[in-house]
């Protein structure tokens, strides 16, 4: 069982106490995980604190550099051990480990540790009269903001740990990382790898595992944390802001969303049916996906039927068979919340496809790829995230009422436009109230790329120099001129 990284250390909890690690596609226990105490997050904060103030850390970009680059040479050597993690405690389906949810983000560490060396953390100000009728020289500094806490989910856990990790350490900061409960391992193997195979020194991470909630409230509580970055369900990402407000503490939230795929209606509509399905990936558990579909009305019935087509050739499977797309949800209480909301959207629009737990899967938190029609923008299975895999159709009539109706939400995560005109589907892209597009299949996921949300799909970024730089204070410093 690997053990929590506090200080350095590789440890069980305090108390001795420890949880299990539940298999979703089998509901049985793979092991255990340590079930790290007040006592434990007192200890990750306080190594965290000493090793930023303490030590040359902050100011030492190659140090930061050749850590990072030893991280990403242990990820490798690790990499088939960490993809039986994700299968084994994610129930992410092994195909999807081979691309973003493990092997094509490894070497986002290259791009942060590139940066932590090509960044400009100095920048001088040509000398002129300032508001206050002196003349000056200026320097804006950017340095590290200190010590941060990391809060991830289960949806993505592996990418989520690296993406924060890395980057905050890239940045010069200490860190102290919360893993969620149900997917544990993907970030005690992180720290063992950093424990074992780099030269990152003592307290700069710290890897603290719980099955409480209450352990997570006190991490970002905590006074002496600088900055709290989260990614998780916009409800928990208000409870955490309204807890940092106690001590004015940086917040980097990457919440909900409920993103929308625009067919426009010189789309190639035969071809879309891999983009659309797309959304059951790994049970379509991610907050990114566009779970409202779009489609003009005069060619509605055709689109229904490429997207029924679609979600017919996904059935739910066996996550370590490389056939299988579709996986388990997370964990029993989940499934209860999507079918749930399956419920309701029947007693709001015409249930197409699935809507229910496959028969020839008795064990594990599996649901039926399902598809609605006829959905009503204000709907609550239009509004609302389900995290399973569950698609609204909806239909509309001209190009403005689908902006209209794409805009229609408390959220603004993401979003997708298909047309045979790409300078059409620009303008429509330009007019979405989300912090990214897709057009025309366009991939917008990269370690250069910024990633966040509008409206209560968050606040910040995460990736790129925005997201870099989230990690970063700024200070102005003025000389006579």
């Amino acid at each position: 069982m690997p053990g929590l990284l506090i200080g350095g250390a590789l440890r069980e909890a305090s108390d001795g106490r420890t949880f299990a690690n539940v298999n979703p596609a089998t509901e049985e226990s793979i092991g255990s995980a340590p079930d790290g105490s007040h006592e434990d997050v007192d200890d990750a904060v306080k190594a965290a604190r000493q090793a930023f103030d303490g030590s040359t850390w902050p100011q030492d970009h190659e140090l930061r550099a050749h850590c990072l680059r030893q991280l990403l040479d242990g990820l490798r050597a690790e990499q088939e051990t960490l993809r039986q993690v994700l299968v084994r405690e994610a129930g992410v389906p092994v195909s999807l480990t081979h691309s973003i949810w493990l092997d094509t983000i490894l070497e986002s560490v290259c791009y942060w540790a590139d940066l932590a060396t090509s960044f400009s953390y100095e920048v001088q100000v040509a000398a002129r009269s300032t508001l206050a009728g002196v003349t000056s020289r200026r320097t804006v500094v950017r340095e590290p903001v200190g010590v941060v806490a990391a809060i991830t989910p289960w949806n993505y856990p592996l990418p989520l740990n690296i993406f924060k990790v890395a980057a905050a350490l890239a940045a010069g900061c200490t860190i102290v990382l919360k893993p969620a409960p149900d997917t544990p391992w993907s970030g005690t193997e992180l720290g063992r790898i950093i424990a074992e195979r780099t030269d990152i020194p003592a307290g700069v991470v710290n890897v603290v595992t719980a099955a409480d909630a209450a352990i997570g409230e006190a991490l970002v509580s905590d006074p002496r944390v600088d900055m709290i970055t989260f990614t998780g369900s916009t409800q928990v990402g208000k409870r955490i802001m309204a807890s940092a407000a106690n001590h004015v503490t940086r917040v980097c939230l990457e919440l909900g969303g409920k993103s929308a795929n625009i067919i426009l209606d010189d789309a190639d509509l035969p071809a879309l049916g891999a983009a659309i399905a797309g959304v059951c990936a790994h049970a379509g558990q991610g907050c990114a996906l566009t779970t409202r579909l779009l489609l003009p009305r005069s060619r509605y019935e055709e689109g229904l039927a490429v997207a029924q087509t679609a979600f017919e050739s996904l059935p739910c499977g066996d996550p370590t068979d490389p056939a299988t797309v579709v996986g388990p949800v997370i964990n029993a209480k989940q499934r209860f919340r999507v079918l749930s909301m399956i419920e309701k959207g029947r007693q709001e629009a015409r249930l197409l496809l699935g809507g229910g737990v496959p028969d020839s899967l008795p064990v594990g938190y599996f649901v039926e790829p399902t598809l609605f029609c006829d959905v009503d923008p204000d709907a609550v299975i239009a509004q609302e995230e389900i995290f399973g895999p569950v698609l609204a159709v909806i239909p509309y009539d001209g190009d403005d009422e689908a902006v209209q109706i794409a805009n229609n939400s408390s959220y603004g995560l993401s979003a997708a436009v298909h047309s045979g005109d790409t300078d059409r589907a620009m303008r429509i892209a330009r007019r979405l109230r989300t912090g990214t597009v897709g057009v025309n299949g366009g991939v917008w996921l990269a370690a250069d790329t910024p990633f966040g949300g509008y409206k209560q799909s968050g606040l910040g970024r995460e990736l790129g120099v925005d997201g870099f730089t989230e990690f970063l204070e700024t200070k102005s410093i003025a000389l006579p001129g």
